[in-house]
């Protein structure tokens, strides 16, 4: 049975004797074993080496265990190391409070009982292990995922030119050619061109799908408001005889990526104006309210809505709920602004009844604070 791929564990005590007999009773195969006779010489190995565990002596000179353990803490790469205090000063409820506070796994009083050090350690050396391995397989998966996404890419690109081409010459055999062409003729050719229009609309689709993922992102202030405003706009004069009130919370600003978050707003909003299409007056609404202390943005409308036993389906590409004779589409509107908001660390959900309307709400991370307006996104 192999020992799987080699871990390092951090041994500190100020006495040479006390890190023999460590290492002596935790030396095993695929256990790398680094000593540390003070604490400052521990941090000085948390520099540059992973640790899947520190067992870590309480009293030392100069710097303690507890003051040793507290920096550690400080530092981003060891934040979240197990450390295991070894102490021959006994199991005071203080030390022992101290030592959890301080992001303790455990408190082991000296002369330590073999057995119960070594099944500890083991613990989490095997949970070091397994967690690179899921590293290692995460970004062996990442790069498939990568090169599908070029491939597709590469795929849809490719097929948008001889689709146009195809609705080109369509085109002009019924200008040019419609004395020769019988009323079949003519309504094959129709059909040619309806096709190849389809599909160009899917490819397109699919290349603003996979441009979400490939584009570099660039946080700054976003007015949501003023977007959501600009597109109703253009939304209305497609369709300038509907009877659509369009209703949008004032100043909500957003930071994120302003093309990013302009495209996922126009598919939320271009996804509402479809399916109220059936409406003889309509109500489309953006805005944003607060959840659990997190900015949550909106788009509601009064239109066909959707099942919520089906709602797992809404965000996946190519899946529809409704069939294309009842509303038009590709499947991919709502997997592009899956992505997008994915990618600005953010929630996106939806809550709806058939007929009664349909609300999607995102949120989008807050680990990085809005520029004052005017300024420069970070």
């Amino acid at each position: 049975m192999t020992a799987g791929p080699s871990v390092k564990l951090l041994l500190v005590d100020d006495h040479a004797e006390n890190l023999l007999a460590l290492e002596a009773l935790l030396e095993g195969p695929g256990q790398e074993l680094v000593l540390a006779h003070s604490g400052a010489e521990a941090l000085r190995h948390l520099l540059d080496n992973d640790f899947a565990a520190i067992i870590l002596d309480v009293m030392m000179p100069m710097m303690d265990g507890f003051e040793t353990a507290a920096l550690i803490r400080q530092r981003e790469r060891s934040h979240n190391t197990p450390i295991i205090f070894l102490t021959a000063l006994g199991r005071s409820d203080e030390a022992l409070f101290k030592g959890y506070d301080l992001g303790a796994v455990d408190y082991l009083i000296k002369p330590v009982v073999p057995s119960i050090l070594k099944s500890k350690v083991a613990v989490f050396v095997q949970l070091k292990r397994q967690a690179e391995l899921l590293e290692a397989k995460n970004i062996e998966l990442n790069a498939i995922i990568e090169e599908l996404e070029s491939f597709s890419y590469s795929v849809a690109h490719d097929l948008r030119a001889p689709l146009a081409r195809i609705d080109g010459f369509s085109q002009a055999l019924l200008e040019f050619q419609s004395e020769r062409l019988d009323e079949e003729g003519k309504r094959y050719l129709q059909r040619v061109r309806a096709g190849t229009q389809r599909m160009c609309r899917l490819v397109d689709d699919l290349l603003s799908l996979s441009r979400v993922t490939r584009t570099e992102m660039r946080r700054e202030r976003v007015d949501l408001s003023a977007i959501a405003q600009s597109m109703m706009s253009d939304l209305r004069q497609r369709e300038p005889d509907r009877e659509v009130e369009f209703i949008v919370q004032p100043a909500v600003i957003a930071s994120g990526d302003p093309e990013l978050l302009q495209s996922a707003l126009f598919n939320l909003l271009e996804n509402a104006w479809k399916f109220t299409g059936k409406r003889r007056q309509a109500r489309i609404e953006f805005g944003e309210v607060e959840m659990n202390g997190t900015p949550v943005y909106f788009v509601r409308d009064d239109g066909a809505g959707f099942d919520m036993a089906a709602s797992q389906r809404l965000f996946q590409a190519f899946q529809r709920l409704h069939s294309n004779s009842e509303f038009g589409g590709s499947g991919i509107g709502l997997a592009t602004v899956a992505r997008i908001v994915k990618r600005h660390g953010g929630r996106l959900w939806a809550e709806g009844a058939v007929e009664r309307g349909a609300t999607f709400y995102f949120s989008l991370s807050p680990e990085r604070s809005l520029p004052p307006p005017g300024g420069q996104g970070s």
